[in-house]
């Protein structure tokens, strides 16, 4: 056999949010890489190292966690008024697919910092605020990534601190610009709150929105739990994690967005499943006491089939515009009544969203949702991967 030797990839490792990536200049890619989506999805797997069976990643830049098995992808936009695009890739650790249904909210603060690292936004200042205009390309929506320059450089230190997040770094502030098109339905199945029947487990209440990124809520003591769980209490239990799949799989399928239950083994990134419960006393998984008094209810979410270790950034986007209408199970648990913003509790601590909502003749249109998050890169360079890893045959 002869020797086949290793090609090399630009590449740019950063942390968003409480999620991690490896970013590309989409101009970097290969070239069958950029005009074959499927070579692409090959790339991106070996890069990040899957499929593999063993479910580490060992052998890619992954982590092995929803939150680290991501690949984003960002050029110069080809939308107007738009500075920059932005595709964001999930690639499932132990299965051979590329989801690209959805969005990552916490690497979409990163996607800022990248874009002006690599040359993509014009106009930048030397010192002061720079507004990237991102247009998230898997959904068709517009971010606002708000980046704070010093001496014509990015500033990625600061004291602003993310619980999840070990170490401070300077805020960026991510307004989601109408998340849902205001032609679209906020709520697919044009109610608040819906009777979700999941054959074999049970009939539970649900609000389905698609704000951020389609998400199912559910109360938390309808499933057995009291909201404030940890990691450890539900991913070591595989009966509780094959349930919630199941609602996931009948959530989809009530919003509309499979038409037959098997397609949910494809679309596992989309929609998140979520439970809520009112406020209490927890202990995050710092060891860190968390009154009641600071948060205004408790959020728990899956994502890729485990419970996430803090909260995803398009979730949070669905918690704060569904916190926000009068009625949903999420503004229930929060204590119902109009709010403009919630601070929620999850694993890793608190979160506080925010959004901007209209009514007009009984349909909710959402002018921006808000958050803030933080980013910073972690390595730059060249990944190095194996040749024939585009091979289709």
């Amino acid at each position: 056999m002869s020797y086949q030797p290793q090609f090399k990839v630009k590449a740019t490792y950063m942390r968003g949010g409480t999620s991690k990536g490896t970013f590309f200049n989409i101009a970097d890619l290969p070239k069958e890489a950029q005009e074959d989506s499927k070579k692409r999805d090959k790339l991106l797997q070996r890069i990040v190292g899957s499929p593999d069976v063993y479910k580490q990643q060992m052998d890619g830049m992954g982590g092995a966690t929803s939150s680290t098995s991501k690949a984003i992808l960002v050029g110069k936009s080809t939308v107007p008024n738009h500075d920059v695009d932005y595709y964001f890739c999930q690639v499932a650790i132990d299965k051979d697919f590329v989801d690209m249904s959805g969005n990552c909210g916490n690497l979409s603060s990163a996607v800022g910092p990248f874009a002006i690292k690599e040359g993509l936004v014009d106009n930048v200042p030397q010192n002061g605020v720079c507004c990237v205009k991102i247009w998230q390309a898997n959904i068709k929506k517009t971010i606002l990534c708000y980046v704070t320059m010093e001496n014509g450089m990015v500033k990625e230190m600061g004291d602003y601190y993310i619980d999840g997040v070990a170490f401070p770094a300077e805020e960026i502030v991510l307004e989601f610009a109408e998340p849902v098109d205001p032609s679209e339905e906020l709520f697919p199945t044009g109610n608040l709150v819906d009777d979700l029947e999941v054959p074999g487990i049970g009939t539970f209440k649900a609000t389905m929105i698609t704000a951020g990124i389609p998400t199912c809520f559910v109360n938390a003591h309808e499933i057995g739990y009291t909201g404030t769980e940890l990691q450890g209490d539900i991913n070591s239990d595989v009966e509780a994690l094959a349930r919630f799949e199941t609602i996931r799989s009948y959530a989809a399928l009530k919003m509309g967005l499979i038409s037959d239950l098997k397609e949910a083994e494809t679309r596992q990134h989309t929609p998140k499943i979520a439970f809520v419960a009112p406020k209490s006393d927890f202990i995050t998984s710092s060891g860190k006491e968390v009154k009641a008094d600071e948060i205004d209810l408790h959020v728990r979410a899956l994502s890729m089939q485990k419970l996430h270790h803090a909260m995803m950034g398009t979730a949070s986007v669905a918690i704060g515009v569904a916190a926000c209408i009068e009625g949903t199970l999420v503004n229930l648990a929060a204590g119902g009544g109009a709010k403009t913003a919630v601070e929620f509790g999850h694993p890793s601590g608190t979160l506080k969203v925010g959004a901007v909502i209209q009514e007009n003749n009984g349909k909710f249109v959402v002018d921006k949702a808000t958050m803030s998050r933080s980013a910073r890169i972690i390595m730059e360079g060249y990944v190095h991967v194996p040749a024939g890893t585009m091979d289709l045959n």
